[in-house]
């Protein structure tokens, strides 16, 4: 009889929404050196664990210590922990035995993997589809076309984010490990990959620009133009070797963009100067 009168304590799918814009709108915002991501993503736990552990405060601040561990990983996809992690909670409130190593070890295994994931699929194929949409549009001198793409991008992260929270608050951890360790999901990662790495292709080779005015004078009054000489041997062969050399950087020392791009320009202002490029 006593087990009949329990209540069970449930989140609602206003509770989950709560902690998934308490996330997205701090993932990128409130890294820390030391724990990266775990300060936003402990407080966007908070209104489930007030609900879940309202009656005992020292459950409280157990659940609090849990989700204050490191934790790193893409904001979008990585949605699908934060679902997991309240369903979790969930089945812990209500009695189940899930330990807190449990809980922490499923976020620390996954973190990695759907990173990974998130990487590919969102920032090196979605993101560079997006963009070169209005390309176009931003080189014609169109506001809208450095104003759509961000908006655009913005709202199909955030349904993406938003789908898979409340997906993967309803099926629970199961589905994604199952995910995880069936092999299609390389294959998703390799042609997002490839993807990417066509779409940055097509980029470098329609919007990077270099040239040469060098010219070459010779016995006899004829002159050689550097730059036909070049597109004879290779065409684009300059634009190409630009964006080849900073990948290469970017491997060595990592996506330093400022010193990227501070180079591009002095080097741009040098060439220009002494009639080199």
């Amino acid at each position: 009889m006593d087990s009949a009168k329990k209540i069970t304590k449930k989140l609602s799918k206003k509770d989950v929404n709560k902690s998934f814009w308490i996330y997205q709108l701090g993932c990128e915002e409130s890294n820390s050196y030391e724990r990266l991501q775990s300060l936003i993503y402990c407080a966007s736990m908070i209104p489930a664990i007030k609900k879940l552990y309202g009656d005992s405060k020292e459950a409280q601040k157990e659940a609090l210590k849990r989700h204050l561990t490191f934790f790193n990983t893409e904001g979008t996809i990585g949605a699908s922990i934060q679902g997991i992690t309240l369903a979790m909670e969930e089945e812990k409130a209500n009695g189940a035995d899930i330990s807190d190593a449990a809980i922490t070890s499923i976020k620390t295994g996954l973190m990695g993997p759907l990173a990974g994931i998130g990487d590919s699929v969102i920032w090196s194929a979605l993101m560079p589809i997006v963009i070169s949409i209005f390309i176009p549009m931003a080189k014609n001198g169109n506001a809208l076309g450095g104003l759509l793409p961000l908006l655009i991008y913005t709202l199909l992260t955030l349904y993406i984010s938003y789908v898979l929270i409340h997906r993967s608050y309803s099926v629970g951890r199961s589905a994604i490990i199952d995910l995880l360790q069936n092999g299609m999901i390389k294959e998703v990662i390799y042609g997002a990959n490839v993807l990417g790495m066509m779409m940055m292709g097509a980029l470098s080779a329609n919007y990077v620009t270099i040239t040469t005015p060098l010219k070459i004078h010779v016995t006899g009054g004829s002159t050689i133009i550097l730059q036909t000489i070049l597109d004879s041997m290779f065409k684009g062969i300059l634009p190409l070797t630009a964006v080849l050399v900073i990948y290469w950087y970017m491997q060595k020392k990592g996506p330093r963009y400022s010193v990227i791009i501070g180079t591009i320009i002095a080097v741009s202002l040098i060439g220009s100067f002494f009639g080199i490029l």
